[in-house]
Formats: C-alpha cells, sequence, structure tokens
C-alpha cells in the first residue's frame, strides 16, 4: 500500500492521540470528515493501524518491577517453540517477546510486583515450564523513555 503526505499526518497524529476525533483529525490535516474518514478506515484495513490502546501507567497500577529477560530453550523443536509461545500469550506479566539473534533466543520484557514476585514467576513459571535451558535477568533501573512513536517516513 502506497501511503501519501496526508496518511503520513493522520498516522503520526494518531500515534499522539488515537483519542483525537474524526472531525479533530480532518481539521488538523485540511480535509472534510467523510474522506478523512475514509482514510482512516483504509489504513486501518491494510494493517497499518493495527489497534487502538490505553497506555497504563505500571507503577500506579503496582508494578514496580520491570526486567528484560534473555531465555534460551531447551531446544528448538516446533512442539517446543509453538508450547514457548503458548507461553508468552497466556501470561499478563510478559508485555512483549522477541525472537533474536546471539546468545538468546528470545528477550522478554515482563512487570512483576516487586522483584520477589519477579524471582518468583521466572522460578515457577517460566523456569518450571521445562522448555528454558537458561536465562539472564536485567532489572530496569530507571525508564528513560518507554513509549515512542513509530517514526512515519
Amino acid at each position: 500500500m502506497i501511503i501519501d503526505e496526508t496518511d503520513k499526518k493522520i498516522l503520526r497524529l494518531l500515534q499522539k492521540d488515537a483519542r483525537l476525533s474524526t472531525k479533530d483529525v480532518a481539521s488538523a490535516v485540511n480535509m472534510s470528515i467523510s474522506p478523512c474518514w475514509r482514510r482512516i478506515k483504509r489504513l486501518e484495513d491494510a494493517g497499518l493501524i493495527e489497534d487502538y490502546v490505553a497506555v497504563l501507567d505500571r507503577k500506579k497500577l503496582g508494578l514496580g518491577a520491570l526486567a528484560y529477560v534473555h531465555v534460551s530453550l531447551l531446544d528448538h523443536t516446533t512442539a517446543s517453540i509453538e508450547a514457548f509461545d503458548r507461553l508468552v500469550q497466556s501470561d499478563d506479566e510478559i508485555t512483549e517477546c522477541s525472537a533474536i539473534t546471539g546468545d538468546s533466543d528470545y528477550v522478554l520484557k515482563i512487570v512483576a510486583q516487586d522483584p520477589e514476585d519477579l524471582e518468583r514467576y521466572l522460578m515457577q513459571r517460566l523456569l518450571g515450564s521445562g522448555l528454558v535451558r537458561s536465562s539472564n535477568t536485567n532489572f530496569v533501573l530507571r525508564n528513560t523513555k518507554s513509549r515512542g512513536a513509530l517514526p512515519v517516513i
């Protein structure tokens, strides 16, 4: 799908504030409401806009611990990879998961109430799954940027 400058402006606006009304978006990009709504719908249908979400404050929710966990699987059979993917999808503590290159197979972003809660999760759920050969945990001391919009170029 080819996107033009107006589409890019719409995407930038919605990344900053997904609650903008179609009227507000249309006004910001100098369009009338109906054509703007059609553009947004086209961007959604094409998969450029995947979802609209509320960003929550994890600390105010009592989730004071944040860590990146590098994981190596016991083996790389289809069954093990599928089982690990199911575990990742089912656990709310894992907020991001990426298959990576290097010494580990995956890197997970995990939230927990505190370090003890994180340890309990890692020992009982992640390592207790029987799928993980090894893990290496990096605690986040301070976030300097956590919700960056994608560059729309």
